[in-house]
């Protein structure tokens, strides 16, 4: 049952964890690359956040592939995700943010992405008898 858990709920649990205990830190640099080209590659936090979510996002969109009551479950939670997400960056201002507005894209296309999949995976479940008609 814990597959049923969208896990796009863990950073937006983790978004709000950090911005309610260390603030905006989503400029801050966190790592800095010299590059060949004499230019540095600065990732910043809310850089990596997202890199994390898409990741996140890229294995739930895998778990949508799978069928059965769980996948069910699972896509109404991801609706819920989304729900969450979109009320708290309209709502809150501490996810008016460029990193909290992907996390609620990434969410609707976890919705859209799970539906979609689930969707086209019944449509090649189910067979008609062309001579039963």
């Amino acid at each position: 049952m814990l597959t049923a858990i969208p896990l796009l709920a863990l950073p937006l649990v983790a978004y709000n964890v950090l911005a309610l205990t260390r603030g905006d830190i989503w400029g801050n640099v966190i790592l800095t690359i010299d590059m060949v080209r004499g230019d540095s590659f600065a990732l910043t936090a809310g850089g990596l956040f997202v890199f994390v979510s898409v990741v996140l996002l890229f294995l739930e969109i895998l778990k949508s592939t799978r069928t059965g009551t769980g996948s069910i479950v699972d896509h109404l939670l991801s609706v819920v995700v989304f729900v969450v997400c979109l009320v708290e960056f309209l709502l809150v201002s501490i996810a008016a943010t460029e990193t909290f507005f992907l996390l609620t894209t990434m969410a609707l296309v976890d919705v859209i992405a799970g539906f979609s999949i689930t969707i086209r995976a019944a449509r090649r479940d189910v067979a008609i008898d062309p001579n039963a008609l």
